[in-house]
């Protein structure tokens, strides 16, 4: 398999992390396309990924598989006991569910804000950008990681009690706000003090 990846995007951070809970990293041939360069953009990427965005999986019949959750769903079901999607129906709902809400509440209006309100990528990459809706995605961010505190406040994992998908995702934002210089606020104690512990998870330690 290859993963199409870049070492400091917090996007592919996520499916790396995921490897590594699944011990599969010695399985994959990794890629890099240079987010800086915007080689995701150019023509010969977009044939493996309309979307233009990492990570991307690639099996060894030539299939392509894009997307984070798809990626990490797959990899999950690869090999041994699902550990990360859920095993049983209210464990699948309930870490999609939370994994969504990471997805639409922090990592992706971070996303927004790199893109739109910084200089990002640079202006070969950045051809247009909308400062104010930047800015409106940095305040929806901020409000997301006060959700994810008071969820962390009444449970050790953002999907219940048990590591998954949903605390890569959480995990993923985590990266991508310090990336931009956007900490988390003092007083969500509870998701820093959590995220203290993430970072001592040996998947989490080298990313």
């Amino acid at each position: 398999m290859k993963i199409y990846d870049w070492p400091t995007g917090p996007y592919p951070a996520r499916v790396r992390i995921a490897l590594a809970e699944k011990n599969l990293q010695s399985r994959v041939h990794f890629v890099r396309i240079n987010l800086w360069k915007g080689e995701h953009k150019k023509a010969e990427f977009l044939a493996k990924n309309y979307s233009g965005t990492l990570p991307v999986l690639e099996l060894d019949d030539g299939t392509f598989i894009a997307e984070c959750t798809a990626i990490t769903e797959y990899i999950d079901a690869l090999h041994g006991t699902p550990i990360l999607t859920g095993r049983t129906p209210r464990e699948k709902g309930e870490i999609h569910m939370m994994n969504k809400r990471a997805e639409l509440e922090l990592l992706d209006p971070i996303s927004v804000y790199f893109h739109h309100a910084t200089p990002g990528l640079g202006p070969e990459v950045e051809v247009y950008q909308n400062s104010e809706w930047g800015l409106r995605q940095r305040d929806k961010a901020l409000s997301g990681m006060h959700y994810f505190d008071t969820v962390l406040r009444a449970q050790p994992f953002v999907a219940g009690k048990e590591f998954s998908m949903a605390d890569i995702t959480v995990i993923g934002g985590l990266i991508f706000a310090a990336l931009v210089k956007l900490p988390v606020p003092e007083e969500c104690e509870a998701l820093k003090a959590w995220y203290q512990r993430m970072q001592q998870r040996p998947s989490v330690k080298n990313q």
